[in-house]
């Protein structure tokens, strides 16, 4: 007897096309395959705390002195990742599943494997300010993902300060800290209750302010004076507010020759700081 697999049947390769067609014609002309259901996020965190996830950012915050932790979940994967260790952790540690994070998250959370519940960092006042040559101010930008996304850009470009108003602005959460990879960790947050007020302080304490406008009169690069600088954003759509655009030392635009003129304002903020970092380096070389 032969061990030979017989061809099919013309009949036999008409009926196996039509049944593939009818799988894809089904899926949309993709292979088939079930989809996860969505799990909707839980119950918030007890009053005080804040759950921050993800394996960058519950590192960050595990090396971060100033920060209060109450308790983990962690998949076994994602502790074995965070390389712990032996390491006797003062807080409990739950090893769980995913979709055990997930039910807290929700399913649309990257959390990565890992979850912790934390107090918020504590904004510091103007006055703390130290001796960096390097700020930037947030004029009401609201959005968690982009302000998280500017501090991760802060961070990489050495400002030593974000500054934000009390009211209007991101406050600490998941999503931000997320969004910062990490960041959040190493800047020091300063919260003031009046901006312009804020950015006199900033003058009287040797820094040149610039708000980044994109009808701004003057490229940013040919703004620069001095040695210390605070860059000024404003909010997506609204850009800076009236009162902030009259406080500022001066006003200046991106160079974009493309038919577009206006940037994100996280994207704007990565290159305002690489042109600042660049400018407070030329000053430093003198």
């Amino acid at each position: 007897m032969s061990n030979e697999k017989k061809p099919g049947t013309p009949k036999d390769t008409h009926y196996a096309k039509l049944r593939r067609a009818y799988r894809d014609q089904k899926s949309g002309g993709q292979p088939a395959h079930r989809q996860r259901p969505s799990i909707p996020p839980g119950e918030a965190a007890a009053d005080g705390l804040l759950r921050l996830y993800g394996l960058h950012t519950v590192r960050a915050a595990l090396e971060n002195p100033r920060r209060e932790i109450r308790r983990m979940l962690v998949t076994r994967n994602a502790l074995e990742r965070l390389e712990i260790g032996d390491k006797a952790l003062p807080f409990p540690v739950e090893i769980v599943e995913p979709r055990d994070i997930d039910k807290i998250t929700g399913s649309d959370a990257v959390h990565q494997g890992v979850l912790i519940e934390a107090a918020p960092l504590k904004p510091k006042a103007l006055s703390a300010l130290g001796d960096t040559p390097l700020v930037l101010v947030l004029d009401q930008v609201t959005d968690p993902h982009n302000v998280g996304a500017i501090i991760r850009s802060a961070v990489a470009f050495g400002a030593g300060a974000l500054i934000t108003t009390s009211r209007h602005s991101a406050q600490e959460s998941g999503v931000l800290a997320k969004s910062a990879s990490g960041a959040l960790e190493h800047i020091d947050l300063i919260e003031v209750r009046n901006l312009a007020e804020a950015l006199g302080e900033l003058h009287e304490s040797g820094f040149q302010t610039i708000g980044l406008d994109s009808e701004g009169p003057a490229e940013l690069e040919q703004t620069f004076s001095g040695e210390r600088i605070a860059l000024v954003l404003g909010a997506e759509g609204k850009g800076l507010r009236h009162k902030t655009r009259e406080t500022v030392n001066a006003l200046a635009r991106l160079d974009m020759p493309g038919v577009i003129h206006s940037l994100n304002v996280s994207n704007a903020a990565a290159i305002s700081l690489y042109a600042a970092r660049k400018h407070l380096a030329g000053v430093k070389a003198k």
